[in-house]
């Protein structure tokens, strides 16, 4: 954040002000500009091949794909003179698939784990003495219809917030992992009916799942 702003205004400043001062030849701010992300970018290669927690790469990803080129590069004070430079990327393309990979490679653990910690506390529920919770006068888990597809819905969104080629490999992934999750929600539901008639709230459990359908679809 510090490189970025200080890059930012000092650019500003020579396009602005220092830029008019020299004769066109000595390409004053294409100088400034190239040492400047010269200097930007071995930071961000040397983060890179250091030993980064997901939000690291996360964050690092963002300033190759979002903040560096549309936030700093196209700000109305320097993209026409940045436009002139053809500064490049952050990161080489080979060290930036990498990341995207090991960024891909978690996000879909996470979210798979996520699921399946999300069914064994609905399946838990369905053990205890208790009504299943009504949305709008209706029977329905809020965990299971609600949570699941929040948790694939924010992966997908923070995936292509840093760019629609890693939002579309995340969702290709993802698609993956949805039908083994209903899978196993049927399978656990269908010994819940079989093994558990004699459950207090039986009926209205079976309601509530069959509720909880209509979201999934």
């Amino acid at each position: 954040l510090h490189m970025g702003k200080t890059m930012k205004d000092d650019l500003t400043v020579v396009a602005k002000y220092i830029n008019k001062l020299y004769p066109p030849e000595f390409n004053v701010f294409s100088t400034y500009a190239e040492l400047y992300h010269n200097y930007f970018a071995s930071q961000a290669k040397k983060n890179a091949e250091s030993h980064l927690e997901d939000k690291d790469i996360y964050l690092l990803l963002s300033w190759v794909h979002n903040f560096y080129p549309k936030d700093m590069r196209k700000d109305h004070a320097l993209a026409m003179e940045l436009d002139k430079v053809k500064l490049g990327s952050l990161l080489p393309s080979n060290l930036s698939k990498q990341l995207e990979n090991k960024y891909l490679d978690s996000e879909e653990v996470t979210v798979k784990n996520s699921l399946s910690r999300c069914l064994d506390k609905e399946i838990q529920r369905w053990k205890e003495d208790k009504e299943p919770e009504k949305l709008n006068g209706h029977f329905q888990s809020e965990l299971l219809g609600i949570f699941v597809i929040q948790s694939i819905y924010s992966s997908q969104k923070r995936a292509e917030d840093i760019s629609k080629a890693v939002g579309e490999e995340l969702s290709r992934r993802l698609l993956k992992e949805l039908p083994a999750f209903l899978r196993s929600y049927r399978d656990a539901f269908e010994d819940f009916k079989e093994k558990s008639k004699k459950h207090r709230y039986y009926k209205p459990i079976l309601i509530a799942n069959i509720n909880n359908c209509w979201n999934f679809r």
